[in-house]
């Protein structure tokens, strides 16, 4: 990809510069998409996602015989989403019941879904176990009471797992990391002990495992060993979710471990620290769908004053992350990606009016003009999760690309689409 050879590990797999000089992402010219498309938007290779839900899957075949992979949905719940990792033969991982219902809709058996959350509502829970959910993570003794109390009336045994966090930080922002003692999830270890015994004496609740989960976006894997050394000391179970948390790159310097080391890493410790006949869960999100997607944008102004600020259609209505926890992401041309890291250095202001919404800064771009097409790489993860309509800016659609096709999964939001609820 010429100079945009550095960027190669940050776009999705088989992305191209075609003969007119343009990215192609799954087999389609993205200036074209914009044009037929409109900007903002959603971009998926979908044959990215594909093949590293089955790196994931082969890494684990290959060390450890009873496992699976849950996809953590929260990453990117979209139906499309689902129904490709459902047929790809993946578990989910769902946080709510919103989520639930769309993994339903995308296809996965219910048997196949865990329930996750932090603060379940009694709706959610009667909503999940209706529906035959598979697996609940207990996160809380008002769980544990409130699952019972639910799994009780309906004359079920509900199978669950308990959260626990094991005082083990990963090295991650702070407001993404979760298995330090002080945090809104799961059960400390002392708290963790008292929940195992209350459950051993239920008539409805059958615990066959423990949780953990200690952080997103983990460029380093040391924090690892000693979370399931903790896990360890709870007790033998025949279940254990080690969580997710591999990072991604989401710029040129950013080189997080390979799937495959990462699974060795996590296998290896429950091995050594638990033991092999065990069943072994994973729940990957962030790596398994932010490196498959690119935002497109059309730069509308070129502002310079003691800075070059090229403002573009989109912003915080479609890319929260910078805004909530200072992300960072590369910007380049879709035109011209062979000049990606060349120019004047400029800031991606989006169109909202928040001196913050800034998607991108200190990037350089060559020759910003109104009517540019930009692209971010890495908005796979957490990007049309996390879109909202500040300002009363429709939603961006997902637009899903193949050897060449593409398609609407969702659609762009009207005007109308943001009365559409009012009464």
């Amino acid at each position: 990809m010429a100079a945009t050879q550095q960027l190669t590990h940050v776009l999705p797999l088989g992305s191209r510069v075609n003969e007119r000089g343009n990215l192609e992402i799954g087999g389609c010219d993205t200036v074209e998409l914009a044009r037929e498309f409109g900007t903002p938007a959603f971009v998926v290779a979908e044959d990215d996602i594909c093949a590293r839900a089955r790196a994931y899957v082969e890494a684990l075949r290959a060390r450890h015989d009873d496992f699976d992979v849950l996809f953590a949905s929260k990453a990117f719940p979209c139906t499309a989403v689902y129904r490709v990792l459902a047929e790809e033969g993946l578990v989910c991982d769902v946080a709510s019941g919103g989520e639930l219902h769309l993994a339903l809709r995308g296809g996965f058996d219910a048997k196949r879904i865990y329930l996750h959350g932090n603060a379940k509502s009694l709706a959610e829970l009667e909503q999940a176990i209706d529906a035959g959910v598979g697996h609940i993570v207990l996160d809380s003794f008002m769980d544990v009471d409130r699952v019972e109390q639910v799994a009780a009336a309906r004359g079920v045994t509900q199978a669950v797992l308990i959260r626990v966090t094991p005082g083990v930080a990963g090295r991650t922002h702070a407001k993404i990391s979760t298995g330090q003692a002080d945090s809104k999830f799961g059960f400390g270890l002392d708290d963790a002990r008292l929940a195992i015994e209350r459950l051993r004496g239920s008539d409805s609740l059958d615990l066959v495992g423990l949780h953990m989960h200690i952080g997103s976006q983990l460029l380093s894997l040391d924090a690892y060993r000693p979370a399931v050394e903790a896990l360890a000391a709870l007790g033998d179970f025949s279940t254990y979710n080690f969580g997710g948390g591999l990072g991604v790159a989401y710029t040129a310097g950013q080189q997080p471990p390979a799937i495959e080391e990462y699974v060795e890493e996590k296998v290896r410790a429950l091995h050594e620290l638990i033991g092999t006949g065990k069943r072994l869960l994973i729940e990957p999100g962030r790596s398994l769908v932010a490196n498959s997607t690119v935002t497109l944008y059309s730069v509308e102004t070129v502002k310079r004053n003691v800075s070059t600020w090229v403002g573009v259609d989109g912003g915080m209505s479609d890319n929260l992350r910078p805004m909530l926890y200072g992300s960072v992401y590369e910007a380049f041309f879709a035109d011209r990606p062979e000049l990606a890291g060349s120019g004047e250095t400029a800031h991606v202001a989006g169109k909202h009016c928040e001196s913050g919404d800034v998607i991108v800064r200190d990037v350089p771009l060559a020759d910003p003009k109104p009517g540019d097409i930009l692209v971010t790489p890495a908005t796979g993860a957490y990007g049309h999760a996390m879109a909202n309509n500040y300002n009363g800016i429709p939603r961006p659609p997902v637009i899903f690309c193949k050897d060449g096709d593409a398609r609407v999964v969702v659609r762009r939001e009207t005007y109308d689409d943001l009365a559409r609820r009012d009464v």
